[in-house]
C-alpha cells in the first residue's frame, strides 16, 4: 500500500502475496515449523496467541509508520534541512533499514529464534522513536526555528553535530528494530498454527486476512489523522502518540509469552548457499559426466521433510554441479555428507534458482527509484501548491500519496475479478498474463509516471513564476503522476513479489522476501547518488541547480525527465533479461556442447 515513505508501501502488498504463498496446507515452510513444534509443544498456540501477536503488529506498524510518514517535512521544518539534505537522510536511512532484514533473518534462523528477535527489535524500535520524539520536544535537540522565507534562501542555522548525532541515533535504533521485526513477524504468526490440520490451515488463512486488514487501516489512519496532527496541531503530540503505542505493543507482545509456540532456530539458508559455492570450488578440477551418465555420480539423498517437490538436475550454471559429485572421501562414517565438500543436487539447484532471479531482481532497483520520489520531491511540490479543501481545512502534504493508495485499492479488485478472467480466455494462462509480463508493464508505467511528473511540474513552475501574485495551482494536479505510479506499483511490486515467491523453492521464501527489501535499499542508495550528482553538476554561475531549495527557481521537471530516461533504459534491460529467463520447472538439461565453465574462471 502507500505511506509517505514509499518504502513502506511495498510491505503491505508483500504481506498480501506472502499470504497467497502460505495458503496451501502442505506448504513446506509451514510443514517444517509444524514438525519442529510437534515434538516440543502439545499443540500450537493458535488463535489464543493471535490477540497478542496481531495487537503487537498493529500498534508497532501504527507507531513506526506514523512516526516516519511525514518525516521529510519534519527534517525540513524542524531541522532546517534543504530538500536535498533531507532527501539524502531519508534515502540512506531507508537503504540501511531495508538491508537490515537480511541480517535479522540470519540471526533469527541460525541463533536466537523469532520470539527473541522480535522482542529485542521492538525495544530498539521504541527507543528509536522515543529518541526522535525527544528531538521535537526538547528545544536543545534541534536548531533554532527559522522563518519560511529564510529557509527558502538557505539562511537558517543548520543542526549541530550533537543534534544530528541524536537524530541519527534514533534512526539507527529504528533500523535495528526494522531488521528484526520485518523478517520474523509473518513466520512467527504462522508458527502458532499446525498446518498439517484443517483447522490450522484455516487459521493461517484467517491470520493473513486479519494481518492485511489491520495494515490497511493503519495506513489510512497514519496518512490522515497522524499526519494532520503533526502538521496542524503539534509535532510532539504527532510523534508522541505513535511512540506510546509502540510501548504498548511491547507490553502486549510479552503478555502472551507463555501462550506462544517457540520454534527453535533451524539454521540459516545462507550457510547452505555458501557451501555450494565452496564445494564447487574445492572440486573445480573434476570433470562432469556426459549427458545420460549422471546416475550414481551425483549425491542425491531423499528429500528433506520440508522440501515438497524435487528440482530436476540442470546444466545451466553447470560448474555448480561439481559440488554434488560424490568422491570416496566426501561422506562421514554415518553416511552424512562432509560440510563444505559435498552438497545434494537439491542444494545446487536451489542456488541456481537464486542466480537466475538476480538479473530480474536488479531491474526493480531503478523502477523503485522512480517510486521513491513520492516520499521526497513530490512532497516538496505539494508544499508549494494549494492544498485547501474548503475555506478552513488544508490537506497535509504528507497525505497526498493517499491518491496512489486509492488507485491501487480500486484497481486491484477490477484487475483480479474482471481483467484476469478476460485475459485468461485469450492467453490460456492462469494469471491472465505471465509474471514477467506483469513486471514489464509495471516498469513501463514507471516511465509514464516520471514523464507525467515532469510535465505537471513544468506547469506548476510556470504558473508560479509567470503569475507570482496569483494563488498556487491545486495540489490535485499531482494526481496523474500519483495515479500512474499506483499502476506501476500494482503491476511491478506485486508482480515481483509473486514472481520471487513462486520461482524460489518454497522453503527459501525468506530469501525471496528479503530481496524485495534489498530492492528498496538499492533504490534508496541509487536515488541518493542521482540526487547528489544532479545537485552538484547542474549548479552553475548565475543560476541555481535543478534541486535547489526554492523549487520555483530550480528545474525539478528536468530531474523527473532524467528519471524517465533511466527508467526507459531499465525497461530495455528488463526486456532482454526476461527474454532469456526460464521459469522454474521449465529448465531442462542443456546440450552437451555447452562449454564447461570452471568456477575458478568466474
Amino acid at each position: 500500500m502507500v505511506v509517505k515513505s514509499i518504502k513502506e508501501k511495498s510491505s503491505s502488498f508483500f504481506l498480501y502475496f506472502c499470504s497467497k504463498g502460505f495458503k496451501k496446507p502442505a506448504s513446506p515452510q509451514q510443514g517444517t515449523k509444524g514438525n519442529a513444534v510437534s515434538s516440543e509443544q502439545k499443540q500450537p498456540g493458535g488463535w489464543k496467541a493471535m490477540p497478542f501477536i496481531l495487537g503487537n503488529e498493529t500498534f508497532e506498524r501504527f507507531a513506526t509508520i506514523g512516526l516516519l510518514s511525514n518525516f521529510m517535512v519534519y527534517l525540513m521544518k524542524k531541522f532546517n534541512m534543504d530538500q536535498v539534505s533531507a532527501s539524502n537522510v531519508l534515502n540512506i536511512w531507508s537503504g540501511v533499514s531495508n538491508f537490515a532484514p537480511l541480517i535479522g533473518a540470519f540471526i533469527s534462523d541460525a541463533y536466537v529464534g523469532r520470539f527473541a528477535t522480535i522482542a529485542v527489535a521492538s525495544v530498539a524500535s521504541f527507543l528509536g522513536m522515543l529518541t526522535i520524539t525527544l528531538t521535537a520536544w526538547i528545544p536543545q535537540l534541534q536548531p533554532p526555528q527559522c522563518p519560511a522565507e529564510q529557509q527558502l534562501h538557505g539562511h537558517c542555522i543548520s543542526p549541530s553535530k550533537a543534534q544530528l548525532g541524536v537524530l541519527l541515533t534514533g534512526l539507527g535504533l529504528l533500523s535495528i528494530g526494522t531488521g528484526g521485526i520485518r523478517p520474523c513477524s509473518i513466520p512467527f504468526g504462522i508458527d502458532q498454527f499446525d498446518p498439517t490440520t484443517e483447522e490450522g490451515a484455516k487459521g493461517i488463512n484467517s491470520f493473513f486476512n486479519w494481518y492485511y486488514t489491520t495494515f490497511t487501516l493503519v495506513i489510512l489512519l497514519t496518512l490522515t489523522l497522524v499526519v494532520y496532527i503533526q502538521d496542524s496541531v503539534s509535532w510532539v503530540l504527532g510523534l508522541g502518540i505513535p511512540t506510546l503505542l509502540m510501548a504498548a505493543s511491547i507490553v502486549l507482545f510479552l503478555i502472551g509469552t507463555r501462550i506462544y509456540v517457540h520454534v527453535k532456530p533451524q539454521g540459516s539458508i545462507f550457510s547452505s548457499i555458501a557451501q555450494v559455492f565452496v564445494a564447487a570450488y574445492n572440486k573445480r578440477h573434476l570433470r562432469l559426466p556426459a549427458e545420460g551418465q549422471e546416475f550414481g555420480v551425483f549425491y542425491d539423498p531423499p528429500l528433506k521433510e520440508y522440501v515438497l517437490s524435487k528440482l530436476p538436475l540442470t546444466y545451466q550454471f553447470r560448474f555448480l554441479n561439481k559440488a554434488a559429485i560424490t568422491t570416496k572421501n566426501d561422506l562421514e562414517d554415518d553416511g552424512s555428507p562432509k560440510k563444505w565438500w559435498l552438497c545434494s543436487i537439491e542444494d545446487v539447484e536451489e542456488v541456481k534458482c537464486l542466480i537466475r532471479i538476480i538479473p530480474i531482481w536488479a531491474s526493480g532497483i531503478i523502477s523503485f527509484t522512480a517510486m521513491a520520489q513520492q516520499g521526497t520531491f513530490t512532497l516538496s511540490q505539494a508544499l508549494k501548491m494549494n492544498r485547501h479543501l474548503g475555506p478552513k481545512f488544508q490537506i497535509p502534504a504528507g497525505s497526498i500519496s493517499v491518491i496512489s493508495m486509492l488507485t491501487i485499492g480500486i484497481f486491484l479488485p477490477v484487475y483480479d475479478r474482471i481483467m484476469v478472467p478476460s485475459l485468461r480466455k485469450i492467453t490460456k494462462h492462469e494469471g491472465g498474463i505471465t509474471l514477467l509480463q506483469r513486471i514489464g508493464i509495471g516498469n513501463f508505467f514507471s516511465i509514464l509516471a516520471m514523464v507525467a511528473a515532469g510535465v505537471f511540474e513544468q506547469k506548476r513552475r510556470n504558473s508560479a513564476t509567470l503569475h507570482p501574485g496569483a494563488a498556487p495551482i491545486s495540489v490535485f494536479w499531482l494526481s496523474p503522476q500519483l495515479i500512474l505510479m499506483g499502476f506501476c506499483e500494482a503491476f511491478n511490486i506485486l508482480g515481483q513479489i509473486e514472481f520471487f515467491n513462486k520461482q524460489f523453492p518454497e522453503h527459501m521464501r525468506s530469501i525471496a522476501n528479503s530481496l524485495i527489501f534489498c530492492s528498496w535499499a538499492g533504490s534508496s542508495y541509487l536515488s541518493s547518488i542521482v540526487v547528489n550528482v544532479v545537485h552538484h553538476v547542474t549548479r552553475g554561475h548565475g543560476h541555481p541547480d535543478w534541486l535547489t531549495n526554492d523549487i520555483n527557481a530550480g528545474r525539478l521537471d528536468y530531474f523527473y525527465y532524467l528519471l524517465a530516461v533511466m527508467s526507459a533504459f531499465n525497461f530495455l534491460y528488463f526486456l532482454y533479461v526476461a527474454h532469456r529467463y526460464r521459469y522454474k520447472g521449465q529448465v531442462g538439461i542443456e546440450p552437451k556442447s555447452e562449454p564447461d565453465v570452471e568456477l575458478s574462471s568466474m
